[in-house]
């Protein structure tokens, strides 16, 4: 490849930069948001890919939230590119605050807050559910024993409550998001159309020299 790194980074280099990436968060943002600005489509398609892939980032389907986020912009007619980049909304920083924040909110709104478990090691028990998921997969085509128990209890107290809680603030940020992306993407293609119809002028305006003349500078 040829923008591939000769030197592969090490591991705990890979590890920072899915928590804290080269240039940083800042960085990052406007560089999402330059590529949104120029996608070859109309304003409001790309706003709802931006509410598309904001929305899917609050659902508890962690490794298909680029999927669910392109259906979603597929089905509202949305730019599948800006809901893909959207989704960089849920991210290592912010996944934690959201999941906690959704289970807790589950337990409320399905009332059994009171019996709850502790929501501390919220990414473990996900890790943990994965693997127990693919590991009775795998026991379906081989001898070994299948054991649903333990999913069913992790689906009962982590991603029921995950899923209910993560609609109200989901489907908030992420209409937020398109009302704020909506006028702000307008105004930055105006902006830009506007600029080089300036630029396209003072081209024209530029007198043409004359054969042997040499091309005079403006001032």
């Amino acid at each position: 490849m040829i923008f591939r790194r000769r030197d592969k980074p090490a591991l705990a280099e890979r590890l920072r930069a899915l928590v804290w990436p080269r240039g940083g968060w800042g960085r990052g943002i406007r560089y999402v948001w330059a590529r949104m600005t120029r996608l070859p489509d109309p304003p409001h398609r790309i706003a709802r890919g931006i509410w598309a892939g904001v929305f899917a980032s609050f659902t508890p389907l962690f490794g298909a939230h680029l999927g669910l986020a392109a259906v979603l912009a597929w089905v509202l007619r949305g730019n599948v590119i800006a809901a893909l980049l959207a989704t960089l909304v849920g991210n290592p920083l912010t996944f934690p605050l959201i999941a906690v924040a959704s289970i807790q909110l589950g337990h409320m709104i399905l009332g059994n807050a009171v019996d709850a478990p502790p929501t501390a090691d919220i990414l473990f028990v996900f890790g943990q559910a994965g693997a127990e998921f693919w590991a009775n997969v795998r026991a379906m085509v081989t001898s070994e024993p299948t054991q649903w128990g333990r999913l069913y209890s992790f689906y009962h107290w982590y991603f029921l409550p995950y899923l209910v809680g993560g609609l109200a603030p989901g489907l908030f940020l992420a209409t937020a998001g398109y009302l704020v992306s909506l006028p702000m993407i307008t105004a930055f293609r105006a902006l830009r159309d506007r600029r080089r119809r300036e630029r396209a002028e003072l081209k024209r305006a530029r007198p043409v020299p004359l054969p042997g003349q040499s091309p005079t500078r403006p001032v």
